[in-house]
């Protein structure tokens, strides 16, 4: 996926914002058999995916970017059931058409940052942003390691070798001298 410095300048966004729109077109059309609970719930599922979208994009760790895109995923699976709830409903037959493109646009919502987070889990690049599995394994391990030595320094019997050093002491919270 190529840099971006803007969520607006994101196609997932800007498909995000599309659906958004094409909601609140469905919600405005006269004479509509939707329940005012369904529409408003159809606006908020629809507008999170964009606002999801937007905010793990700001957000400084790979895991909460990881974390909204599950998120915005899930909204947008959420829509996606709505239209198809209704879509047979023959009051909406007229409407048709329009919840067939709100389906497909949430489909589409879906798709792009299941892809994108794919490419985050898997990309070479390191860094804050971007961890392989093997990075985060590694850490993992690492930190996993750390914490099993303090824990093994806390215990120590006073009569272990290491029990005064002042690695043993720290762990302990006393003073290392």
């Amino acid at each position: 996926m190529a840099r971006y410095k803007n969520f607006e300048d994101l196609p997932v966004w800007k498909e995000a914002a599309r659906l958004y729109n094409r909601v609140l077109d469905l919600r405005e059309e006269p004479k509509r058999p939707l329940s005012s609970a369904f529409r408003s719930q159809l606006d908020r599922a629809a507008l999170s995916i964009s606002n999801d979208i937007a905010e793990g994009f700001e957000r400084a760790t790979t895991a909460e970017l990881l974390s909204f895109l599950a998120i915005a995923r899930g909204s947008g699976s959420e829509v996606r059931s709505m239209a198809v709830l209704v879509s047979d409903r023959p009051q909406l037959k007229c409407f048709a058409q329009s919840l067939q493109e709100i389906r497909a646009m949430s489909e589409s919502c879906v798709r792009q940052p299941t892809a994108w987070t794919l490419s985050i889990e898997n990309s070479p690049v390191q860094g804050k942003r971007h961890q392989t599995s093997q990075t985060r394994e590694g850490r993992r391990t690492e930190q996993a390691a750390k914490d099993f030595r303090l824990n093994f320094l806390r215990n120590l019997k006073p009569n272990h070798p290491l029990y005064g050093s002042p690695e043993a002491r720290a762990a302990r919270g006393e003073s290392p001298e």
